[in-house]
């Protein structure tokens, strides 16, 4: 019996995640999510790094789940799932037949990014969620839907905005896509469109107001990228290379022929008009190549345009169903999913390193026994605090609980504006990474550094982590006000 398209979907969204609920309860998480995790315990509408959505969906994932790995991520891989959904229903909605829908969702997690990545705890996982949701109810519109639905689209626009702050450039998309056709145009003389910008201002005024009281502080951190410093068009190869491989290299072909279909054929590929997603898309693509000639686009950046591209890429096997692009696609798939099997199999499993220098899970490998080393060497030393150069040190050395002192973060105290009171005035243990400390950095810091040695944190058959460890005393005049000097932790990006 041939399986519909409908219960494929749904069968598609099952499995996914299932798979992804069992690997999120078993993976370490990574620096980034440890640290969201810390947020979530103090609710704000803003934060040092970024907008507040994820903190607020971790905090209802630990409330239904706990305080584990799988609480952290629950909402993430939820928003996977639904965002699968709204790509299949988009495609429908803008014409494609619900084969075409399936099609884009099965391209959409195959996407090496999307894949394995859609059970992380970052602030893409909401951004990409509530993008995906401003298309849906836009495509509704088009289709002859209600003019209220213009509401809800900006609603769902502005928490899209207070996720991340690269979804303020979907409303200049939607404006590009609304100007290229007349009807289009004719609906910018309504009021309608307008409403939807009153709605996002809304939601993003209040994220905004957190910044106003807080020297804006998330502003100054995420609008400081935008600053052009010295031209290296270098960077503009390595976006377009780094998106290729993990846009999945074998669908990026299909979704480059399905946008070149798009621009010969006025929008339409596959029975769908694409214009919508693709022009919603297109400002945001084109700030990424720009900040590429001056700077490194980081690899998740593009993650809230996948979806555009797997329309495409379901465009363009549906125009030519038979032949080497359906061939295409099924190795497309198939290298999609043997990746996502295989990264979150191996991650889940705590695979061997891949080689004497090379572990790519060396970042969430080992905390909690490194945490009870560090405790050890605290009462040892007789500390009474634990102070570390990194965020995402101390973030990691939190989720393990297993040391019992308070932890400071000696330098960028501006994200800790609930930071617990610690008696830095009484000995410290201070250890990060032998490359983000040095004796004169921390003697600038305190009055009497001791060297205690070190501790060591992944396989001992590759590369691993060095972590010097000091008994300090003495700390400079408002340490938890101020932090050390600037110099010290200065390589914590490395």
């Amino acid at each position: 019996m041939r399986l519909d398209a409908g219960r494929g979907l749904w069968l598609l969204i099952l499995a996914l995640t299932a798979l992804r609920l069992w690997a999120a309860a078993v993976i370490p998480l990574t620096e980034d999510e440890a640290y969201y995790r810390l947020w979530s315990q103090h609710l704000h509408l803003g934060y040092y790094d970024h907008p507040p959505m994820i903190a607020w969906w971790i905090r209802l994932g630990t409330f239904l789940a706990g305080d584990t790995p799988l609480g952290v991520r629950l909402l993430p891989i939820l928003g996977a799932a639904a965002t699968t959904w709204l790509t299949a229903d988009l495609a429908r909605r803008l014409g494609g037949s619900a084969r075409t829908g399936l099609v884009a969702a099965l391209a959409y997690n195959a996407m090496l990014t999307i894949g394995a990545g859609g059970i992380l705890a970052t602030p893409d996982a909401p951004a990409i969620f509530f993008w995906a949701a401003t298309l849906s109810v836009l495509a509704r519109i088009a289709a002859g839907g209600s003019p209220r639905f213009w509401v809800l689209a900006g609603l769902a626009a502005g928490l899209a905005c207070i996720s991340k702050y690269s979804a303020l450039f979907l409303a200049p998309g939607v404006v590009l896509w609304l100007a290229a056709s007349p009807e289009g145009r004719r609906r910018l003389l309504t009021p309608w469109p307008w409403t939807a910008v009153v709605a996002a201002g809304v939601v993003f005024a209040t994220n905004l107001a957190w910044n106003a009281t807080h020297d804006w502080l998330t502003f100054e951190k995420q609008f400081g990228r935008v600053e052009p410093s010295q031209f290296r068009p270098a960077y503009l190869g390595e976006l377009l290379t780094t998106q290729f491989v993990l846009l999945n290299p074998i669908l990026a072909v299909l979704a480059g022929l399905g946008v070149w279909a798009v621009i010969r054929n006025r929008g339409r590929v596959g029975g769908m008009d694409l214009s919508l997603p693709l022009l919603a898309a297109l400002p945001f693509c084109l700030y990424l190549a720009l900040h590429s000639l001056h700077d490194r686009v980081q690899a998740h950046w593009p993650a809230t345009v996948f979806a555009a591209f797997a329309l495409a890429v379901a465009g363009a096997v549906t125009d030519r169903p038979r032949g080497w692009r359906s061939r295409l696609l099924a190795g497309g798939l198939g290298l999609g999913a043997v990746s996502m099997v295989g990264v979150l199999a191996w991650a889940g499993l705590q695979g061997p390193p891949i080689n004497s220098r090379t572990d790519p899970l060396l970042p969430i490998r080992g905390w909690p026994d490194f945490a009870r080393q560090v405790e050890a060497a605290r009462v040892s030393a007789g500390a009474d605090w634990v102070g570390v150069a990194h965020y995402g040190a101390l973030s990691q050395l939190a989720a393990t609980g297993q040391v019992k002192a308070p932890l400071v973060h000696l330098i960028e105290r501006e994200r800790w504006p609930d930071a617990a009171p610690a008696p830095v005035d009484r000995p410290g243990l201070v250890l990060d990474k032998s490359r983000r400390l040095s004796l004169p950095d921390l003697q600038a810091c305190f009055g009497k550094v001791t060297p205690m040695g070190e501790l060591i944190r992944g396989v001992p058959t590759s590369r691993v982590d060095r972590y010097p460890l000091y008994r300090v005393e003495g700390p400079v005049p408002d340490l938890l006000a101020r932090g050390c000097p600037d110099e010290l932790g200065k390589n914590r990006r490395r």
